[in-house]
């Protein structure tokens, strides 16, 4: 079983920047995509950024410019830099990684933005 813990959440200032962490305890190298979602009150998950084992990177249009996800196979972790945050950026992130037969997912950090 794979488990995922995101780290680095927490309040901030609308224009301010954020490093959002996640470590697997299985090595990401074996997984073919990890990435982040996020969820605010009221509305559905929505994919954020993810990341593929061939390190193409795919961004929500929201985000475009302003967030970079990355990896370390070393650490087997997934990084999420979040920079420019504005307050609809407010939501619970949530790290996913996924290989041919599952996709599993952290418990969630909340980011709360403030205007």
């Amino acid at each position: 079983q794979v488990q995922l813990v995101e780290s680095g959440g927490g309040l901030v200032q609308a224009g301010g920047s954020q490093r959002l962490s996640c470590v697997s305890t299985k090595f990401i190298s074996s997984f073919n995509r990890m990435g982040w979602y996020r969820q605010a009150p009221g509305k559905q998950r929505e994919l954020v950024a993810d990341i593929t084992d061939g390190d193409r990177t795919n961004y929500a249009d929201a985000v475009k410019g302003r967030f970079t996800i990355s990896r370390d196979n070393v650490k087997n972790m997934v990084y999420l830099y979040m920079d420019s945050l504005k307050p609809e950026d407010t939501a619970v992130y949530y790290c996913y990684v996924n290989d041919d037969f599952h996709t599993y997912w952290g418990q969630g950090t909340q980011v709360t933005v403030s205007s």
